[in-house]
């Protein structure tokens, strides 16, 4: 022990490192168990880091600082450029009434968790912290310890409140999701938001009888709404390509795509079923799927591209593994995976031109990550006064660098900058960001948690997060399903995300496997999570 020492002097660099990585790797190998069905995932890092605490080890309280705030940006920037591209677009679509559902379950939260600090033996700054935890929300804990960075006491009361409310609301919520899949029905008894559906896409082949000749297939029944788009057609035994311009003649046949409800529509409108397939029928038209990797592109529109002029149609394309029809106005962005249809000189043509390289992808470019996280510091760090309040509301550390990091990925590009940011960079960011940050909040508030849990006020402190986690979101569930009749599968992904929990979005996929969770949850974090934030501050600078 005594060379352990030498080697490593207490709360130096090396002996901070060291416990930084003992702390991560016992909690990540925790996190991996599975508890009845359960696993905390890296969430158990956190509890890793307060029993390390707890056994008396600790770093410098400024090394512990900059370890802890640093994992937070990391976090919190990657989460913003990984949804950025989509999220304003949400409000565009019925994501607006998802998201107005997540402005109710923080108001209802909060007042909640105001009125626990009211309670004998609780008190604000652990009130708020056992609100973020019951919300499983790490940068409103943050949030709140920097509006408090003048009191280290009543920060460390914050830590210890999240720490006792944070498994309880990551089981609450699951146990809300476990109600509502009791009572609600069917996991898809009703359509999720329009523009976010995530049934797969089909194509189908008809005979074109009903519609009048030298009809524009882009003046095709559900075409022209963009619910389904058609890429050949056959004529004269011979198959070409299906340009929006070109018309329909006598004994036409169209290949067609789209979700099977819209096909089936778009074939009684148009005609009947044919048996053939266009897709063997030999022939110039071929298929090729073409991923969008010039930095050049992202943010231009596809149609002003001019591919129609060399006999290239865009059907679909992936995106963040949601598939959907490609629209007329459809704005490219980096990393789309589109589907083409067209001769082979053309589709040739097009991949050079959209670039089609995984490997351009691939390459993080830093120069755009680190300006990014520079100017996320210094958003979070500007005043906003609000009227009434003595002190001014600040983003800081947790939501300066989210709000930067959706604002530049939604951007895509500015100048010869680009934000695309590649999926696996993004993930490695966020894990090690979110790693960091729960092993130092576990070490900072280990040396209280088991005394308050066991000989202070933890079992009321848990109740109420209980409380907080559970009601809210069940209260949202049954008004999301009985008013407006949304599926079971979006209303997981939209809960999840109002309460910002992880660990319980993961749990929804056993319920089906559409992704129509995902694609909610993603609809919904961001405003949530900056609602989080900046209710965590104002219950301290209004009520304290």
């Amino acid at each position: 022990m005594t060379a352990l020492v030498q080697l490593f002097p207490p709360q130096s660099v090396a002996s901070s490192v060291l416990l930084l990585a003992a702390v991560s790797a016992a909690g990540l190998a925790a996190g991996a168990m599975n508890f009845f069905g359960v696993r905390f995932g890296i969430a158990a890092v956190m509890f890793s880091g307060i029993l390390f605490g707890h056994l008396g080890f600790t770093m410098h309280p400024a090394m512990l600082a900059l370890l802890r705030d640093f994992g937070l940006i990391l976090f919190v920037y990657s989460i913003g450029a990984e949804v950025g591209p989509g999220f304003f677009a949400a409000f565009r679509r019925d994501g607006l009434k998802l998201n107005l559902m997540a402005v109710c379950v923080t108001l209802a939260g909060s007042a909640l968790a105001l009125l626990a600090s009211r309670l004998p033996g609780m008190d604000l700054p652990l009130s708020v912290g056992m609100y973020a935890g019951a919300v499983t929300n790490t940068p409103a804990l943050a949030a709140a310890q920097q509006t408090l960075a003048g009191d280290p006491a009543a920060s460390g009361s914050a830590a210890v409140g999240y720490a006792l409310a944070f498994p309880v609301g990551t089981v609450g919520v699951i146990l809300v999701l476990l109600l509502l899949k009791r009572f609600a029905g069917p996991a898809e008894t009703a359509g999720p938001p329009s523009g976010t559906r995530a049934e797969p896409l089909v194509t189908a082949c008809f005979n074109v009888e009903k519609v009048p000749a030298d009809t524009p297939f882009g003046a095709l029944p559900l075409v022209a709404s963009g619910a389904v788009a058609v890429s050949r057609v056959m004529r004269g035994g011979k198959v070409s390509v299906a340009a929006p311009g070109d018309v329909t003649g006598p004994g036409d046949v169209v290949m067609a795509v789209g979700r099977r409800a819209d096909l089936d529509a778009f074939g009684s409108a148009i005609g009947s079923p044919s048996a053939c397939d266009l897709s063997a029928v030999p022939g110039p038209v071929s298929y090729a799927r073409i991923l969008v990797t010039r930095h050049a592109l992202a943010g231009r529109r596809l149609a002003d591209l001019g591919f129609g002029r060399r006999g290239v149609v865009f059907t679909r394309v992936a995106r963040a593994d949601v598939e959907f029809l490609v629209p007329e106005d459809y704005k490219l962005q980096l990393g789309d995976n589109l589907a083409a249809v067209g001769g082979a000189e053309g589709l040739a043509e097009a991949a050079a031109q959209l670039g089609n390289s995984p490997r351009d992808l691939n390459r993080p470019r830093l120069v755009p990550v680190f300006i990014g996280l520079a100017a996320g510091v210094l958003l979070g760090s500007v005043p906003i006064p609000v009227p009434g309040l003595a002190a001014p509301v600040k983003l800081g550390l947790a939501g300066g660098p989210l709000v930067a990091a959706l604002v530049f990925s939604w951007l895509q590009t500015l100048g010869p900058l680009s934000w695309y940011m590649p999926p696996a960079a993004n993930l490695m960011l966020r894990e090690l960001g979110i790693v960091m940050f729960f092993s130092c909040v576990g070490l900072e508030c280990g040396g209280k948690f088991f005394q308050a849990l066991l000989h202070g006020n933890g079992l009321v402190v848990m109740g109420v997060a209980a409380a907080v986690s559970v009601l809210p979101a069940l209260a949202a569930g049954w008004l999301l399903r009985r008013f407006f009749a949304v599926d079971l599968m979006t209303m997981c992904g939209s809960l999840t995300a109002a309460t910002t929990n992880p660990p319980a979005l993961a749990f929804s996929d056993s319920f089906s496997r559409s992704g129509l969770n995902t694609v909610a949850y993603a609809t919904v974090y961001p405003l949530a999570m900056i609602l989080r934030i900046v209710s965590a501050q104002l219950l301290l600078l209004i009520f304290r």
